[in-house]
């Protein structure tokens, strides 16, 4: 539900397989859920998930970083690929 605190384990590629971001152990990486403390395709694609689950987020760049992209990782208009894992939720 959207102002629960979030930990999530993630692999974040873009279409060509390149990772340019995870967290795959030690701390578990948290946001409030949708409160646009993430990417829009963050905020939709975690919603509804329980603990424990996982899923592969196909993001569009108008729900990621558009036309500007993330220097020097992320290109402009590129589309983001997420694998992740719902660990904590309060």
């Amino acid at each position: 539900k959207a102002g629960q605190r979030i930990g999530m384990r993630y692999i974040g590629k873009l279409t060509t397989g390149k990772v340019f971001d995870k967290n795959v152990s030690g701390k578990p990486f948290n946001f409030l859920l949708g409160r646009g403390e993430v990417i829009k395709g963050w905020d939709i694609g975690v919603a509804g998930m329980k603990v424990g689950g996982e899923r592969k987020l196909t993001i569009p760049p108008a729900l990621a970083y558009g036309k500007r992209g993330a220097p020097p990782d992320i290109p402009k208009n590129a589309t983001l690929v997420f694998d992740i894992k719902l660990v904590t939720m309060k």
